[in-house]
């Protein structure tokens, strides 16, 4: 299966996908979205895909987004989407594509509706079990 995953190697969100989408056995492309920023006609592309608004795929904490008065909601979906090529950190991550579909991977596991099954248990950098032993079973209280 191919997949691409639009990551962040600082945020351990996308470390996590990363980490999951191996664990499929999938070696993405590995687009670093902070330097290599897709277009704008491929990020309302993803947004799209992923069936979110444009509101849904701009990141608020850590960014510029109240300094840049992105919280006004008279600004267009052009306009938010024109600030977060300005301001890439925007973008919310990761997204992730597959020949399954596009998701807003947050959290790390809503990437698994566009995975092919596990077959193995999965944990999370930080200890979290996602998947247990039967795997493809979510563990209650995790989403």
């Amino acid at each position: 299966m191919k997949a691409t995953i639009y990551h962040n190697p600082n945020c351990g969100t996308s470390r996590n996908v990363l980490a999951l989408l191996r664990h499929a056995g999938i070696e993405p492309v590995i687009i670093d979205y902070l330097t290599d920023t897709p277009t704008k006609a491929r990020l309302h592309e993803l947004i799209d895909k992923a069936g979110l608004t444009v509101r849904e795929a701009i990141r608020q904490k850590g960014t510029p987004y109240a300094e840049l008065g992105l919280d006004d909601p008279g600004l267009t979906d052009d306009e938010l989407i024109d600030a977060m090529l300005a301001h890439p950190i925007l973008i919310n991550r990761p997204f992730v594509e597959t020949d399954l579909g596009v998701r807003l991977a947050r959290p790390s596991e809503a990437v698994l509706a566009i995975l092919p099954p596990l077959a193995a248990a999965f944990v999370k950098e930080d200890g979290e079990v996602i998947m247990d032993e039967r795997a493809n079973t979510p563990i209650p209280g995790s989403s």
